[in-house]
């Protein structure tokens, strides 16, 4: 997923797996094990406590060797270990030894050594020396260095940024109904300052993988982290240096391959022969090496020059072939490679030589699948290949599978062609297939591969082009589908799919927008997805896109007026001071809109009259955000009522009653608020749709709040805030759980409010964290947090406050807002003294600060063990079933003492 110019998904989603060769690269993956050969689920992610100092012997201790902690951080989790790892013992040694003495290691070497997959291992066995975990940001799909900051965010875990970003282009050709103000610049943002804001009170290690083709951007963020943080420390794979004053390099070698006519009587004593007859057993049950092929097994590794990847690739062949056909089939191969000269790169002589033998396992149809498949960048589904890698004119007859394509490969005529390839690529181990959550399989070509498959694409003329504009097209259609869909029963679906195909969307929009006359369709696409840029948490990549489509297309049409308003509609979701900037391309766009005639000849063009309509919408959500309800009332108000006109999208119309709900709340009409409310309700229970119920019902809860009936508001806010979590709405989110502060706060549990205030303030201060409220009132709002905060300060106490406020500071989103729909402990809090030890009590005060059993043992210097047991009798002793009851009883103990 290219993650975006200050993006921050999972982030990608956050997050795919990179698919980079590993040092004994086994089939891509997403999550790791810590101990060699085991794989584990993953677990409940920590809460930090203060960062200790950073001694550098506490830190050898913690990297030497021993048994793998139990479970890593959410999210960027490192992948799951699936094949064995021939274990590199000095690379490991010196790479620890490396990481105690410098915050900054990378791991160098040329294309398919293992570099990756021994920063997985390194990175895994230092896990416990850092009390924040490991973080894994994946770069190999990335080619816009504006994205870097999106991808170490999204496997941060952070909500998403908004880019630092030139102003938006408004003018028109056309003249515009009444002159507009002047357009001001909008603001930069610094996405990076808000990682460092982030991370800079963390102990962390975060692992950047492939970063040679990102350079600069990845030194930026580096030096950064050293300059700015004292806690985080970089491992970082590349095949060039990052070329920093405080890089320290380790330089990953080949395995080291045995004399074929040395002594071979213990295969487990050489790496290589290991890791060839572990691979070879996988695909060929029941082989083993033996005195009758360790000669030949060692002479095919020495052959490869000891390349994990080469090694694998040449395993796999296994099915078809024999050791010594293979050695005879190598001759050929290196002869071939060795006419490129010595100025060819060594890792493109050999890696080449292995994925050419991979490629002549292939049948005709599996190597156009292989070449035209090469486009698509992260996973992708069936259909998607069945799109893109079948031949552009299909035959309606018996799609027999014979003939060429109109790049002169084989043809693929029928889904079934395609189908077969595909499983053909899977079983030969060139597609990696994965597992997605909602059951569906995706699949996935290595990196390495899929650049072999590009070259193959490139030696037709105009191969490339046409399957990229197959794939950009395709997508159009889809993302068509979900946008006509997106009122209904699907929602879920259509926004998990949408983020499982971000690195393809980010794909298929840098070639509309870099390719000469594809700009327009750039322009389309990009505002097609309004929904998800919006209604599922990336409004600031959203903008990234805008901006240069609306760049690269200044003619007055129809995809423009629509970008213009969307431009306009993510503003909103901007927190930007101003939201004058925002009014200006909703107005621009709306009299574009009005000011076209229809085009016969793009009967697929947005429907200008439809474009005026949603115009229209954004205006008065503009109004809202800058504390003008009244004028919003009358905005949505003067609106005509009437028949929708084709092509409207029937979710802002239905998103248009509850903004006009929440200004009148502001105005004290709450009566009318609720009415408009409960149809808007009514008719999303109809179609089954997730996300305008659940702004319908925030906007219930900003009724009921005014009226002070709080039972009834909590209860829609936190209907609302689920549905948002899971459509990932982080707008949505956000505005639920300042509505929840304010509840909480009045129905006196003023703890727990302190914590949700901690967590919303902390991801307001890093600039990931939409700042507007559900009433659009900002000023108002801010007004109302610092009130908020200083009662809450005096009826805690100082001390319980900012136990509880720094608690929610430790907490992500995903923590928070799980913190958020907890109900509350219905223990009573007792009122006479407990018999608690004095450690009990130390470890129940530590407790309440949110730490895990693994931070309290690291804080008291004991056994992870006996701190569990500790928290074992105290849940016996009170009474209580879960750390929460704790951490209240704790917090209640502290208020009682400070207050005697």
């Amino acid at each position: 997923m290219p993650p975006g110019a200050p993006l921050a998904r999972k982030a990608p989603s956050a997050s795919s797996a990179s698919s980079a060769s590993s040092a004994s690269s086994a089939s891509s993956a997403s999550r790791v094990s810590t101990a060699p050969d085991e794989t584990r689920a993953p677990s409940t992610p920590r809460t930090p406590p203060p960062a200790p100092p950073d001694r550098v012997s506490a830190l050898a201790a913690a990297l030497a060797p021993a048994p793998a902690p139990d479970s890593l951080p959410t999210p960027a989790l490192l992948p799951v270990e699936t094949t064995s790892f021939v274990d590199r013992h000095h690379e490991l040694a010196e790479g620890r030894r490396l990481l105690t003495r410098s915050r900054l290691v990378t791991l160098t070497g040329p294309g398919g050594v293992g570099k990756t997959r021994l920063a997985w291992r390194l990175a895994a066995r230092a896990e416990r020396a850092f009390p924040d975990g490991v973080r894994l940001v994946h770069l190999s799909d990335l080619h816009d260095p504006a994205l870097v900051l999106r991808a170490a965010a999204e496997a941060l875990g952070l909500p998403e940024p908004l880019p630092a970003r030139s102003p938006l282009p408004t003018r028109s050709p056309l003249p515009t109904r009444s002159p507009l103000p002047t357009r001001s610049p909008l603001p930069t943002r610094s996405p990076l300052d808000a990682i460092v804001r982030h991370v800079r009170d963390r102990r962390l290690l975060l692992v950047l993988d492939n970063c040679e083709h990102l350079l600069p951007a990845c030194a930026d963020l580096v030096a950064a982290l050293l300059r700015r943080t004292t806690g985080v420390r970089i491992l970082a794979t590349s095949r060039h240096r990052l070329a920093l004053t405080e890089e320290h390099l380790l330089e990953v070698r080949p395995l080291p391959v045995p004399d074929p006519d040395g002594d071979l009587t213990d295969p487990a004593a050489h790496p290589a022969l290991t890791l060839f007859a572990d691979r070879a057993a996988a695909v060929v049950p029941g082989f083993t090496l033996s005195p009758a092929n360790r000669a030949s097994v060692a002479r095919l590794c020495h052959r490869l020059d000891g390349l994990p990847l080469a090694i694998e690739l040449a395993a796999v062949r296994l099915r078809v072939l024999g050791v010594d056909q293979l050695l005879e089939r190598l001759d050929d191969r290196y002869r071939l490679l060795a006419a490129a000269g010595p100025a060819a790169p060594s890792r493109h002589r050999t890696l080449r030589a292995a994925v050419d033998w991979s490629h002549d396992l292939c049948t005709p149809g599996e190597r156009s699948v292989w070449a035209r498949a090469s486009v698509l960048t992260g996973s992708f589904d069936l259909e998607t290949a069945e799109s893109v890698c079948a031949d552009a004119e299909t035959d309606t007859g018996t799609g027999t599978g014979t003939g060429t394509g109109s790049d002169g490969a084989p043809s693929l005529r029928t889904p079934y062609d395609v189908l077969e390839a595909v499983a053909g690529l899977v079983d030969k181990s060139v597609l990696t297939r994965e597992e997605h959550w909602s059951g569906t399989v995706r699949y996935r070509l290595l990196d390495g591969l899929r650049h072999y498959g590009l070259d193959l694409l490139r030696r037709t003329p105009g191969a490339e082009a046409d399957a990229r504009r197959r794939h950009r097209d395709w997508t159009q259609r889809r993302v068509a589908a979900y946008e006509r869909a997106w009122f209904g029963p699907g929602q879920r679906e259509i926004a998990a799919r949408l983020r499982a195909d971000q690195d393809n969307l980010r794909t298929a929009l840098e070639f509309s927008l870099t390719t000469p006359g594809e700009a327009l369709a750039g322009l389309r696409l990009a505002g097609s997805l309004w929904f998800h840029w919006y209604a599922c948490g990336a409004p600031g990549e959203g903008l990234h896109w805008l901006e240069r489509a609306l760049d690269a297309n200044p003619e007055p049409t129809p995809e423009r007026a629509r970008a213009l308003w969307v431009a306009a509609l993510l503003l909103t979701a901007a927190d930007d001071e101003d939201t004058s900037r925002a009014r200006q391309l909703a107005a621009e766009g709306r009299e574009l809109a009005l000011g076209l005639t229809p085009d016969l000849r793009r009967p697929a063009a947005p429907s200008a009259p439809a474009e005026a309509a949603h115009a229209e919408y954004v205006l008065g959500l503009t109004l809202l955000s800058g504390d003008d309800p009244t004028g919003a009332v009358a905005h949505y108000d003067s609106v005509p009522a009437g028949v929708p006109a084709p092509g409207h999208l029937p979710a802002l119309a239905a998103l248009d009653q509850v903004q006009l709900a929440h200004a009148l709340v502001s105005l004290g009409q709450t009566d009318r608020a609720v009415v408009l409310c409960e149809q808007t309700l009514r008719r999303c229970e109809r179609q089954g749709e997730d996300w305008v119920r659940s702004s319908a019902l925030r906007a219930l809860a900003h009724a009921y709040t005014a009226r002070k009936q709080w039972h009834r508001a909590e209860s829609h806010a936190r209907e609302a805030l689920r549905r948002g979590l899971a459509l990932h709405d982080v707008v949505g989110v956000a505005h639920s759980l300042d509505l929840l502060i304010d509840i909480t706060t009045a129905l006196g549990a003023r703890e727990r409010a302190a914590v949700l205030l901690g967590g919303t303030d902390r991801l307001r201060a890093a600039n990931l964290w939409p700042g507007t409220t559900c009433s659009g009132r900002r000023d108002g709002e801010r007004a109302a947090r610092r009130d908020r905060e200083a009662h809450l300060r005096r009826s805690l106490g100082r001390g319980p406050f900012e136990r509880a406020y720094r608690r929610g500071g430790t907490l992500g989103l995903d923590e928070l807002v799980s913190y958020a729909l907890q109900q509350e402990p219905q223990q009573a809090v007792p009122e006479t003294p407990v018999p608690l030890t004095a450690r009990e009590t130390e470890v129940a005060l530590l407790v309440a600060e949110g730490l895990a059993n693994q931070q309290i043992a690291d804080r008291l210097v004991i056994a992870r063990r006996t701190a569990e047991g500790h928290v074992e009798r105290i849940l016996g002793k009170l009474g209580f079933h879960n750390r929460s009851q704790i951490a209240a009883w704790a917090t209640a103990q502290g208020s009682a003492a400070e207050r005697s």
